[in-house]
C-alpha cells in the first residue's frame, strides 16, 4: 500500500509505483490557465526535502543518473525580466505561478548536481529580432564553464538567422530552443528555410514550444510545426510539454515522423493535472513512445512551482513499468544528444 496523502478532506492512496515524496502539505496557487474565479486555483503538493531523495530513486532504476533535456539558465538581465512575469502575470503567463528555485546561478547548477543531473542546456529563447546571436553567444559560453551543460542555441525569423545558427553549430552547439507562443513566429516563414534546413543536416534536437501553455497565442498548435515537418522530415524536433494540452495531435505528429519526441516538462504534475489533465485513452501511446526512443525527461527547472522530485514522482505514478521510466529519464535523451 503507497502513502496516504489528505487532499480536501478525502484520503488518497498513492499507487504501488517509486515515490519520492514525503512529508506532504498543500498550498494554493495561480492555475497556468485562465477561466472562472475558482478555474484560477489548483492544488499542488510541496515535498519537503524529497530532492534529496532523488539519487537513490535513479540508482533504484539502475541509471547512473538523469539526463533532462528542458532546463533555463539566462542572462541576469533577462532572467530578472521573465521571473518577473512568472511572479506577476500577464498576457503571455497568464496568472503566472510562484518559482521554487529562484536561486543564485551556482545554487541552481549545484542543486542539480546533487540531483543527480548529468547533462542539462541553458535553453534560451529570442523574442524579437536582434537578440539571438548575443543569447547563442551567452549560452554557449555558459556551457563551456559549466560542467554537464550541453551548449545550446536559438533563433529568430530574420536576415542572418542561417549563418549565427551555422556559426552555433560550428561552435558546438547540440540543442536548439524555440518559442512559438512567446516569440509569436510563424516557424514556416521562408526566412527560417535554410535555418531548419541546417538543423535537419546536423540532426541536433530542438525543443519547440509549440502549443498553448500556460495561454493560447503567437503560432501554437499542430499545423505550424507539422508544415515545418512535410519541408523536413528529417528534423529532430522535441515537442515541450508534451504538446498540453493539445495532446492528441502532437502525439499523432510523434508517431508520424521518425525524429519527433516529446519532452515531459510539467506533464502529469498535480500542477497541470488540475486544468490540462493527460488523456486516459493515450496511456498505451505514450507507453510505445516512449520505449521507442520518442519520449525525453524535461521540467522547466527551475521556473516550477514544486520541487524537482515532483516531476519525476508524476512519471513513477504513471505506473508504466521500469523500463519505460528508464528510457525516459536516461537512455532516450542519451541517444538523441
Amino acid at each position: 500500500m503507497g502513502p496516504e496523502l489528505v487532499h480536501r478532506g478525502e484520503t488518497l492512496t498513492a499507487p504501488p509505483a517509486p515515490r519520492l515524496l514525503a512529508d506532504c502539505a498543500f498550498i494554493r496557487i495561480p492555475a497556468p490557465l485562465g477561466g472562472s474565479a475558482v478555474g484560477r486555483v489548483c492544488t499542488v503538493v510541496t515535498e519537503r526535502d524529497s530532492d534529496a531523495r532523488v539519487p537513490d530513486w535513479w540508482r533504484g532504476l539502475g541509471l547512473p543518473g538523469l539526463i533532462d533535456l528542458h532546463v533555463h539558465f539566462l542572462p541576469e538581465r533577462m532572467e530578472r525580466r521573465v521571473w518577473h512575469h512568472f511572479h506577476h502575470g500577464g498576457p503571455l503567463m497568464g496568472d503566472g505561478w510562484p518559482i521554487t528555485y529562484e536561486w543564485p546561478v551556482e545554487r541552481r547548477v549545484e542543486r542539480l548536481r546533487e540531483l543527480g543531473v548529468r547533462s542539462f542546456p541553458a535553453l534560451a529563447y529570442a523574442h524579437r529580432p536582434g537578440m539571438a546571436a548575443d543569447l547563442n553567444e551567452w549560452t554557449l559560453g555558459f556551457a563551456r564553464r559549466t560542467p554537464g551543460c550541453l551548449p545550446s542555441a536559438t533563433f529568430f525569423p530574420e536576415p542572418g538567422a542561417g549563418k549565427y545558427v551555422g556559426a552555433a553549430l560550428d561552435d558546438g552547439a547540440r540543442i536548439f530552443k524555440v518559442h512559438l507562443q512567446v516569440g509569436a513566429f510563424d516557424p514556416r516563414v521562408p526566412e527560417l528555410d535554410e535555418v531548419w534546413g541546417l538543423l535537419a543536416e546536423a540532426g541536433v534536437p530542438v525543443v519547440v514550444h509549440a502549443s498553448s501553455i500556460p495561454v493560447p497565442g503567437g503560432y501554437v498548435g499542430e499545423e505550424p510545426i507539422s508544415g515545418v515537418l512535410r519541408r523536413h522530415p528529417r528534423l529532430r524536433v522535441v515537442i515541450a510539454h508534451m504538446g498540453m494540452p493539445e495532446y492528441d495531435p502532437f502525439f499523432e505528429l510523434a508517431a508520424r515522423y521518425e525524429r519527433v519526441a516529446l519532452d515531459t516538462t510539467m506533464a502529469f504534475t498535480d500542477f497541470s493535472e488540475r486544468a490540462m489533465p493527460f488523456p486516459e485513452r493515450l496511456r498505451p501511446a505514450l507507453l510505445d513512445l516512449g520505449l521507442a526512443g520518442k519520449v525525453v525527461l524535461g521540467s522547466d527547472f527551475p521556473t516550477i512551482p514544486y520541487p524537482y522530485a515532483h516531476q519525476l514522482d508524476a512519471l513513477a505514478r504513471l505506473d508504466l513499468g521500469d523500463d519505460w521510466l528508464r528510457a525516459v529519464c536516461w537512455s532516450n535523451g542519451m541517444a538523441m544528444i
